[in-house]
């Protein structure tokens, strides 16, 4: 499984580089290593040649949940990785099928999540693990959030070598509620990415799935979705049911 994981890797650093409006974590800090062994990094092969990067977090040893505008050609997932100068233990795997929403409307991001079944079985270790999903609650917004990722940690910079996260605050916002999102605002949290990657929430269960931001105003503060899992779960349980395990 990890035979020539070590050129994968350096491969990746170098794209990461070049990729710096691929996803930024604004105001964080570094997670403790392998604290968030769920959290998965995909590399996008898209069919023009070029290559992008998301988030996204294991369900179970067979499939990933991410973003369906990280949608792509091919994909190669990093498992186990804080430090991308610490390669050990790193698992290097590939998709066998993606499963974007049906509905995934590319203009509004309506929809935008999308489940990875994965070509081999993950090892699951210290490093390594599943989270769990939400479910219907009672209606009120989940509390102490937090977003990860190895983005930029501001505009401009490079992107980080470490896991970053960052702790946000959701509003009760009627619009992103309609559009089946949880938003949060402010200059900290995922910018223009850490796209796929999860909202996770007091109780340890990811909430939401990264999207997009934006400002109303260029002096406005930046509005952050999450594809709100809740509302999605019966449809990611209806995936994995029905494309099996191995």
């Amino acid at each position: 499984m990890f035979a020539h994981f070590n050129l994968a890797i350096l491969t990746v650093l170098l794209i990461l580089h070049d990729q710096v409006h691929a996803g930024e974590i604004i105001g964080g800090h570094e997670t403790v290593p392998h604290s968030r062994p769920y959290m998965v990094l995909l590399q996008q092969n898209k069919a023009n040649g070029h290559t992008g990067h998301c988030g996204g977090f294991l369900l179970n040893e067979n499939f990933v949940l991410t973003a369906a505008h990280c949608h792509a050609e091919t994909y190669k997932i990093f498992l186990g990785l804080h430090n991308y100068h610490d390669m050990n233990g790193v698992q290097h795997l590939h998709v066998e099928k993606a499963f974007p929403h049906d509905d995934y409307d590319a203009n509004t991001f309506e929809n935008d999540i999308m489940v990875l079944k994965l070509k081999s079985k993950a090892e699951f270790n210290d490093k390594v693990k599943s989270i769990a999903l939400a479910d219907h609650g009672d209606g009120s917004l989940p509390q102490s959030c937090v977003v990860s990722g190895w983005g930029r940690t501001k505009e401009g910079s490079h992107m980080s070598l470490k896991l970053l996260e960052v702790n946000v605050t959701l509003t009760d916002d009627e619009r992103c509620a309609k559009e089946k999102f949880y938003c949060s605002k402010g200059e900290t949290g995922p910018g223009k990415g850490d796209s796929g990657g999860p909202l996770v929430c007091g109780d340890g269960k990811a909430y939401g799935v990264v999207s997009t931001s934006s400002s109303p105003t260029p002096s406005a503060s930046s509005i952050h979705r999450y594809t709100k899992i809740p509302t999605y779960k019966v449809w990611i349980d209806s995936i994995i049911s029905g494309n099996g395990k191995y």
